[in-house]
Protein backbone atom coordinates (compact mmCIF):
# COMPACT_ATOMS: atom_id res chain seq x y z
CA UNK A 1 0.00 0.00 0.00
CA UNK A 2 1.27 3.55 -0.99
CA UNK A 3 1.69 5.68 2.13
CA UNK A 4 1.28 9.17 -0.48
CA UNK A 5 -1.35 9.00 -3.49
CA UNK A 6 -1.56 11.99 -5.41
CA UNK A 7 -5.08 10.76 -7.56
CA UNK A 8 -5.49 13.73 -10.77
CA UNK A 9 -4.56 16.88 -8.16
CA UNK A 10 -4.43 19.98 -9.76
CA UNK A 11 -3.89 23.91 -8.35
CA UNK A 12 -5.38 27.03 -9.94
CA UNK A 13 -4.33 30.56 -8.47
CA UNK A 14 -7.55 33.12 -9.53
CA UNK A 15 -9.49 30.23 -11.32
CA UNK A 16 -6.62 31.06 -14.01
CA UNK A 17 -3.35 30.50 -13.78
CA UNK A 18 -2.51 26.20 -12.81
CA UNK A 19 -0.03 25.36 -11.15
CA UNK A 20 -0.34 22.34 -11.40
CA UNK A 21 -3.35 19.94 -13.75
CA UNK A 22 -3.93 16.41 -13.47
CA UNK A 23 -0.95 15.26 -11.04
CA UNK A 24 -1.41 11.18 -10.58
CA UNK A 25 1.46 9.45 -8.93
CA UNK A 26 2.13 7.21 -5.77
CA UNK A 27 5.13 7.04 -3.11
CA UNK A 28 5.65 3.46 -1.37
CA UNK A 29 7.03 3.52 2.56
CA UNK A 30 10.53 3.57 2.46
CA UNK A 31 11.14 4.89 -0.90
CA UNK A 32 13.90 7.81 -1.28
CA UNK A 33 12.43 10.04 -4.50
CA UNK A 34 13.45 13.74 -5.76
CA UNK A 35 11.26 16.13 -7.67
CA UNK A 36 12.94 17.80 -10.70
CA UNK A 37 12.45 20.19 -13.23
CA UNK A 38 12.83 23.98 -14.37
CA UNK A 39 11.95 27.00 -12.00
CA UNK A 40 8.30 27.99 -11.97
CA UNK A 41 7.17 24.14 -13.12
CA UNK A 42 5.24 23.41 -9.70
CA UNK A 43 7.39 21.78 -8.07
CA UNK A 44 7.35 23.54 -4.47
CA UNK A 45 3.11 23.69 -4.77
CA UNK A 46 3.26 20.31 -5.31
CA UNK A 47 5.15 19.63 -1.99
CA UNK A 48 3.26 21.66 0.27
CA UNK A 49 0.09 20.10 -1.08
CA UNK A 50 0.88 17.10 0.78
CA UNK A 51 0.85 18.78 4.57
CA UNK A 52 -1.96 21.58 3.30
CA UNK A 53 0.60 24.64 3.22
CA UNK A 54 -1.13 24.87 0.04
CA UNK A 55 -4.76 23.67 -0.75
CA UNK A 56 -4.89 21.93 -3.86
CA UNK A 57 -8.04 22.61 -5.84
CA UNK A 58 -9.25 19.80 -7.13
CA UNK A 59 -8.48 15.42 -7.03
CA UNK A 60 -7.46 13.53 -4.16
CA UNK A 61 -4.67 13.36 -1.70
CA UNK A 62 -4.27 10.21 0.79
CA UNK A 63 -1.49 9.90 2.88
CA UNK A 64 -1.13 6.98 5.32
CA UNK A 65 -4.92 6.07 4.48
CA UNK A 66 -6.26 9.70 5.53
CA UNK A 67 -7.28 11.97 2.84
CA UNK A 68 -5.29 15.38 2.72
CA UNK A 69 -8.13 17.59 1.50
CA UNK A 70 -10.73 16.26 3.75
CA UNK A 71 -9.24 16.45 6.68
CA UNK A 72 -10.46 18.86 9.66
CA UNK A 73 -8.65 21.13 11.93
CA UNK A 74 -7.46 18.12 14.52
CA UNK A 75 -6.72 15.16 11.82
CA UNK A 76 -4.51 17.55 10.16
CA UNK A 77 -2.84 18.32 13.11
CA UNK A 78 -2.08 14.92 13.20
CA UNK A 79 -1.12 14.74 9.78
CA UNK A 80 1.08 17.39 9.88
CA UNK A 81 3.32 15.64 13.52
CA UNK A 82 3.86 12.69 10.85
CA UNK A 83 5.05 14.98 8.06
CA UNK A 84 8.35 16.53 8.47
CA UNK A 85 9.41 19.62 6.83
CA UNK A 86 12.83 21.01 5.69
CA UNK A 87 13.12 24.55 4.11
CA UNK A 88 15.56 26.24 2.20
CA UNK A 89 16.03 28.92 5.08
CA UNK A 90 16.22 26.57 7.81
CA UNK A 91 13.50 28.44 9.82
CA UNK A 92 15.15 28.26 13.33
CA UNK A 93 14.08 30.50 16.38
CA UNK A 94 17.26 32.76 16.21
CA UNK A 95 16.75 32.98 19.92
CA UNK A 96 16.72 29.56 21.12
CA UNK A 97 20.07 27.44 20.95
CA UNK A 98 20.21 24.46 18.81
CA UNK A 99 18.89 21.85 21.50
CA UNK A 100 15.55 24.23 22.33
CA UNK A 101 15.04 24.26 18.10
CA UNK A 102 15.03 20.41 17.99
CA UNK A 103 13.11 20.13 21.16
CA UNK A 104 10.61 22.65 20.52
CA UNK A 105 8.11 20.05 18.28
CA UNK A 106 8.30 18.20 21.52
CA UNK A 107 6.36 20.82 23.62
CA UNK A 108 3.12 19.74 24.41
CA UNK A 109 3.76 15.51 24.09
CA UNK A 110 3.43 12.96 26.67
CA UNK A 111 7.33 12.73 27.09
CA UNK A 112 8.74 13.32 30.62
CA UNK A 113 12.05 15.68 31.04
CA UNK A 114 14.17 12.82 30.78
CA UNK A 115 12.56 10.98 27.37
CA UNK A 116 12.69 14.43 25.56
CA UNK A 117 16.19 15.12 26.60
CA UNK A 118 17.19 11.55 25.72
CA UNK A 119 15.51 11.96 21.99
CA UNK A 120 16.83 15.58 21.24
CA UNK A 121 20.32 14.16 22.57
CA UNK A 122 19.83 10.76 20.32
CA UNK A 123 18.95 13.49 17.63
CA UNK A 124 21.88 15.58 17.58
CA UNK A 125 23.83 12.96 17.60
CA UNK A 126 22.20 11.40 14.14
CA UNK A 127 23.57 14.46 12.60
CA UNK A 128 26.55 14.92 14.01
CA UNK A 129 25.96 18.19 16.39
CA UNK A 130 25.86 17.15 20.03
CA UNK A 131 29.26 19.46 20.48
CA UNK A 132 26.34 22.25 19.68
CA UNK A 133 23.61 21.78 21.47
CA UNK A 134 24.21 24.78 23.47
CA UNK A 135 24.82 27.22 20.44
CA UNK A 136 22.63 29.42 18.84
CA UNK A 137 21.71 29.16 14.97
CA UNK A 138 23.85 32.66 14.44
CA UNK A 139 27.35 30.95 15.58
CA UNK A 140 26.54 28.09 12.68
CA UNK A 141 27.67 27.79 9.20
CA UNK A 142 24.35 27.09 6.81
CA UNK A 143 25.09 23.44 6.65
CA UNK A 144 25.05 22.78 10.26
CA UNK A 145 21.58 25.06 10.11
CA UNK A 146 20.25 22.48 7.75
CA UNK A 147 21.47 19.76 10.67
CA UNK A 148 19.33 21.63 13.26
CA UNK A 149 16.45 21.70 10.53
CA UNK A 150 16.81 18.19 10.06
CA UNK A 151 16.84 17.00 13.68
CA UNK A 152 14.06 18.89 14.17
CA UNK A 153 11.89 17.75 11.57
CA UNK A 154 12.52 13.62 13.39
CA UNK A 155 11.35 14.75 16.66
CA UNK A 156 7.81 13.66 16.37
CA UNK A 157 9.12 10.65 14.42
CA UNK A 158 7.25 11.26 11.06
CA UNK A 159 6.53 9.22 8.27
CA UNK A 160 7.91 10.90 5.56
CA UNK A 161 10.15 13.80 5.30
CA UNK A 162 9.75 16.43 2.60
CA UNK A 163 12.58 18.39 1.48
CA UNK A 164 11.74 21.87 -0.23
CA UNK A 165 14.98 22.92 -1.65
CA UNK A 166 16.60 22.56 1.60
CA UNK A 167 19.92 22.95 -0.07
CA UNK A 168 19.91 25.32 -2.68
CA UNK A 169 21.70 28.17 -0.68
CA UNK A 170 24.45 25.77 0.24
CA UNK A 171 27.94 25.21 -2.04
CA UNK A 172 28.10 22.01 -3.73
CA UNK A 173 30.05 20.45 -1.08
CA UNK A 174 27.61 20.66 1.94
CA UNK A 175 24.97 20.21 -0.69
CA UNK A 176 26.18 16.35 -0.92
CA UNK A 177 26.70 16.47 2.80
CA UNK A 178 23.01 17.03 3.54
CA UNK A 179 22.15 15.32 1.25
CA UNK A 180 24.03 12.07 2.35
CA UNK A 181 22.73 12.64 5.84
CA UNK A 182 19.12 12.34 4.49
CA UNK A 183 19.99 9.18 2.70
CA UNK A 184 21.21 7.89 5.92
CA UNK A 185 17.90 9.03 7.48
CA UNK A 186 15.75 7.10 4.94
CA UNK A 187 18.18 3.63 5.19
CA UNK A 188 19.15 3.90 8.61
CA UNK A 189 15.21 4.69 10.46
CA UNK A 190 13.34 4.01 7.43
CA UNK A 191 11.45 7.10 6.45
CA UNK A 192 10.46 8.04 3.12
CA UNK A 193 11.89 11.20 1.64
CA UNK A 194 11.17 13.45 -0.69
CA UNK A 195 13.46 16.15 -2.36
CA UNK A 196 13.61 19.08 -4.62
CA UNK A 197 16.93 19.24 -6.11
CA UNK A 198 19.24 20.20 -8.60
CA UNK A 199 22.02 18.17 -8.00
CA UNK A 200 21.63 15.30 -10.15
CA UNK A 201 24.95 13.72 -10.13
CA UNK A 202 24.10 13.09 -6.46
CA UNK A 203 19.96 11.81 -7.28
CA UNK A 204 21.78 9.36 -9.51
CA UNK A 205 23.47 7.87 -6.73
CA UNK A 206 20.90 8.09 -3.71
CA UNK A 207 17.49 8.85 -4.86
CA UNK A 208 15.32 5.74 -5.76
CA UNK A 209 12.66 7.34 -7.96
CA UNK A 210 12.67 10.84 -9.97
CA UNK A 211 9.59 12.62 -10.83
CA UNK A 212 10.47 15.51 -13.60
CA UNK A 213 7.32 17.86 -13.44
CA UNK A 214 7.02 20.78 -16.42
CA UNK A 215 4.54 23.14 -16.76
CA UNK A 216 2.49 21.82 -13.71
CA UNK A 217 2.30 18.06 -15.42
CA UNK A 218 4.57 15.13 -14.71
CA UNK A 219 6.30 14.90 -17.63
CA UNK A 220 8.14 11.58 -16.70
CA UNK A 221 8.48 9.16 -13.33
CA UNK A 222 10.70 6.36 -13.13
CA UNK A 223 13.06 4.87 -11.40
CA UNK A 224 16.84 6.75 -11.66
CA UNK A 225 18.10 4.41 -14.09
CA UNK A 226 15.28 4.63 -16.91
CA UNK A 227 15.14 8.29 -16.20
CA UNK A 228 18.72 8.77 -16.45
CA UNK A 229 18.89 6.03 -19.58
Amino acid sequence: MALLEFQNVSKSYDNVTKALSDITFSIEKGEFVSIIGPSGAGKSTLLRCINRLVDASEGTIIFDGHDVRQAGKAEMRQMRAKIGMIFQQFNLFASRTVYDNVAFPLKGSNLTKEQKDKKVCDLLKLVELEEKASAYPSQLSGGQKQRVAIARALANDPEIILSDESTSALDPRTTRAILDLLKKVNRELGITIVVITHEMKVIQEICNRVAIISEGKIAEMGSVQEIFR
